[in-house]
């Protein structure tokens, strides 16, 4: 970490299909190599299996509570107090919860293996909508571990 100055936090541009900025950070997650066009294929061709999975509803909304879903409101960290590591509950702010919450969904997306990145990103976002899958199990770990290390919250600065 930079002890000179804070580096300026530069915002995403939305993306061109859906206007929305949440869509283009999923796409620039989705990302390898640079490989913007395919990220977006990825992502797109997900938003179109979500519409014929559930038409009722839109995708962008779909991915909305999905993400609001997996959010975790507390992390926990690790402070070295006289020579003793604890881990500290925090909370955490709302840029790195969206961070989290794309990062865990595309590499749970990533981890179904014997189908099409597509349909595995698409699964994960609709087990996330209803409040299951890999990465709500992922926020209900970090939130229990941050529950039973409460009594280290004093060490927080």
């Amino acid at each position: 970490m930079s002890r000179r100055r804070q580096a300026i936090k530069r915002s995403v541009s939305p993306d061109g299909k859906y206007d929305s900025q949440l869509v283009a950070r999923l796409v620039n997650v989705v990302m390898f190599k640079g490989k913007k066009t395919v990220a977006e294929r990825v992502v797109y061709g997900a938003f179109d299996v979500l519409a014929e999975k559930n038409p009722d509803a839109s995708p962008l909304e779909v991915l909305q509570r999905a993400v609001d879903n997996v959010k975790p409101r507390l992390e926990v960290k690790p402070r070295r107090v006289g020579g003793a590591t604890y881990q500290v509950p925090l909370e955490v702010n709302a840029e790195r919860q969206n961070a989290l919450a794309l990062r865990w969904l595309v590499k749970f997306a990533g981890s179904r293996k014997g189908i099409p990145m597509r349909q595995a990103l698409a699964g994960e976002i609709m087990d996330a909508f209803r409040g299951q899958g890999a990465s709500i199990r992922r926020r209900d770990e970090v939130h229990k571990m941050a529950q039973s290390n409460k009594a280290f919250a004093h060490f927080r600065w």
